[in-house]
């Protein structure tokens, strides 16, 4: 009894041992090689699968899903002789699991190696300025490096990025020093471009400016010059117009000697006024001398002693003639005489005050002698009958 309790369990254990043997669950993205006797026979495919016990053997597993791998940071001399350490990161993904598994012994160590020699290849012809900024590039040549190595594997490389590349630290202070002397040359470049952009407007500010008032002061002298010279035909015209007025005014009245006498003796007191006299001297025989002005001043060539002529009177302002009353002219002789005489005895009070402030600063002139007197005219100018108006 016991003997057969005995076989019964053997054979249940040969009988679960061998269940165990034939079934294999294999998961999603993943392919299991199978060999029978040591020889490839079959992929497995996710899900259940039946195997021929004690014969059959999955061999190995194949993850199918794309793989990233970190490789740890390498030496790489540039082409400069400096040595940078670049640490690479590979995305890659297993297209055929057979080839993976019976290609190549370990194809994550071989892809290690391969991108080690290939980026010293690459490397190795970029100095650490190129190296630095081409890293797009460094990047495609690895991964078309790898793809074609590894395509014999059964292994497709997806990317290759390069993860930090750093230069020795002699070389990172050299490199910072190099960018804060860059960047201060451009803060300087941008300084003076600034300052010369201000000066520049400024200055274009000045010569605008500069223009305007010139134009301005031109217009304001034209503008000035055509007054004056408006003005100044103007004020011509006028006088112009007042003596032909006053030419004609005279003409029109038929001037003659005493008029003119008349004149003279209205400038005496202006004369005797003037800053520069210091002595004027009237002698007493003036009024026999003013006897003989008239005649002496009609003997001046072009002065009639009676004026004649057709002359017209000036008009007025309101287009009328003035008339001349030829009753009026005894009055108007008799007015001349009165002025006459007032003239003469301005003329003397002035040369009176005159002597009498120059006396402190100049001797007193003592009168003529008798003898030493001015011998009288031979003859007196008659007398002259008043102008007929």
């Amino acid at each position: 009894m016991t003997a057969f309790l005995i076989v019964l369990a053997l054979v249940a254990l040969v009988v679960i041992v061998t269940l165990v043997k034939s079934v294999r669950v294999v998961q999603q993205q993943t392919v299991g090689i199978v060999e029978r006797f040591g020889k490839f026979k079959t992929g497995l495919q996710p899900g259940l699968n039946l195997l021929t016990p004690f014969v059959d053997k999955v061999r190995y597993t194949i993850d199918m899903r794309e793989q990233v791998v970190a490789f740890p940071p390498q030496g790489v001399i540039t082409e400069d002789n400096l040595m940078v350490s670049i640490d690479s990161v590979i995305y890659f993904q297993v297209n055929d699991p057979v080839r993976a598994t019976y290609e190549i012994s370990n194809y994550i160590q071989a892809i290690e190696q391969l991108t080690m020699t290939t980026l010293r290849n690459i490397i190795g012809g970029m100095d650490l300025e190129q190296t630095l900024t081409s890293r797009e590039e460094i990047n495609e040549k690895l991964r078309y490096v790898l793809d074609e190595a590894t395509g014999k594997w059964g292994i497709r490389v997806n990317r290759v990025e390069l993860r930090s590349i750093d230069p020795p630290p002699s070389i990172q202070d050299s490199m910072e020093k190099q960018m804060r002397a860059d960047r201060d040359k451009r803060a300087a470049i941008l300084t003076a471009e600034g300052m010369r952009q201000s000066a520049v407007l400024s200055a274009e500010g000045q010569k605008q400016s500069a223009i305007l008032t010139a134009e301005g002061d031109k217009q304001s002298r034209i503008l000035r010059a055509e007054a004056e010279r408006q003005a100044r035909i103007l004020k011509a015209q006028g006088e112009a117009q007042a003596i032909t007025t006053v030419f004609n005014a005279i003409h029109a009245g038929k001037p003659d000697q005493g008029l003119l006498a008349y004149q003279y003796l209205q400038m005496l007191p202006s004369i005797a006024q003037g800053d520069a006299n210091k002595l004027w001297i009237v002698p007493s025989e003036i009024g026999d001398a003013l006897k003989g002005l008239g005649s002496a001043v009609g003997q001046v060539a072009g002065i009639a002693k009676q004026a004649e002529g057709d002359w017209h009177a000036p008009e007025l302002s309101n287009g009328e003639v003035p008339e001349l009353d030829s009753a009026a002219a005894p009055a108007a002789v008799a007015e001349a005489d009165n002025a006459v005489r007032e003239a003469i005895a301005a003329a003397e009070s002035a040369a009176v005050s005159t002597r009498s402030q120059a006396a402190p600063t100049m001797p007193a002139v003592p009168p003529p002698a008798p003898s030493q007197q001015p011998p009288a005219p031979a003859q007196e100018p008659p007398a002259q009958e008043p102008p007929q108006r």
